[in-house]
């Protein structure tokens, strides 16, 4: 009976971790893959079918918003890295015994709702708002310069938004380095560029791999961004998924949509994981 409690004992202390991904995700997948494959509408309801023409239509239709959406994903993604890799640097380094100060700088503009976080960023590039009127007044700007309904909006946006995503695992990798490594490469003749090049930075990588995975999948599935700050030209897929759901009521559109955006995005993260990831990781870390 012992050695049978023995080896029911991980099986038990993991059952809720299994029960959650259960009830939140497969239970979720599984219903979004049956609507993507149904035929009907929201009046007389839905019946299940053996239908992959809304998947062929949903991809064949929307490649444009597809790669738009990837685009901004990994521009933005790049962006926040290479400003969130030098703040999260300073911090752990040199930020003293005020560090968790500045963390809470950093996560402060978060209390406020994520749309109006946007909003206020649609008032501050609007064409004659605070910012570039004064400019355009004095001649340093023309008078036909706009930013709003740019993708340069957009990607900013989503760079603003993910920043604090990319900070704190930075921030929690580059706090555990041993200073002692540093040291040492001092004492062997290293210049500053390279410790850091040689041990700062592939000991950070476990946790530029884990900013990617927050930044990266958050901004390519994102919608708000560019329906305030961009226009129909930098819509992405979320933008379509959320019109075919609720201005179209198209569920199997809007569910074969999700999934292959899911799927693409599944692919994107193991091939990242594949060049980057986990295998980087253990050869940097050995």
């Amino acid at each position: 009976m012992r050695q049978l409690r023995g080896k029911l004992a991980p099986y038990l202390l993991s059952l809720p971790s299994w029960v959650y991904l259960l009830v939140f995700f497969l239970i979720p997948l599984a219903s979004m893959l049956g609507m993507a494959l149904a035929v009907g509408d929201p009046l007389s309801g839905y019946t299940m079918s053996d239908n992959f023409q809304e998947f062929v239509a949903a991809f064949t239709g929307y490649e444009d918003a597809f790669a738009r959406s990837f685009w901004y994903g990994t521009a933005s993604t790049v962006i926040t890295l290479a400003v969130a890799y030098p703040v999260a640097y300073w911090i752990a380094f040199y930020g003293g015994r005020h560090k968790s100060t500045y963390l809470f700088l950093i996560m402060l503009p978060f209390f406020v709702s994520f749309v109006i976080r946007v909003l206020a960023w649609e008032f501050i590039l609007s064409d004659q708002g605070f910012l570039f009127g004064p400019l355009k007044e004095i001649g340093l700007l023309p008078r036909n310069f706009h930013l709003l309904s740019t993708q340069w909006a957009v990607i900013g946006g989503l760079v603003y938004n993910s920043f604090a995503y990319y900070v704190l695992p930075l921030y929690v990798v580059l706090e555990k380095i041993d200073r002692r490594l540093v040291r040492a490469a001092n004492d062997l003749y290293a210049s500053p560029a390279t410790a850091f090049m040689k041990i700062i930075l592939p000991l950070s990588a476990p946790g530029v791999f884990a900013g990617f995975l927050l930044v990266f999948v958050t901004n390519v599935g994102d919608f708000v961004n560019a329906a305030l700050l961009g226009g129909p030209g930098t819509y992405m897929i979320g933008n379509i998924i959320q019109d075919s759901y609720f201005e179209n009521q198209d569920y199997p559109m809007a569910a074969a949509l999700s999934s292959i955006l899911m799927l693409m995005l599944m692919i994107a993260i193991l091939l990242y994981s594949k060049v980057f990831g986990t295998d980087t990781i253990q050869e940097y870390a050995a």
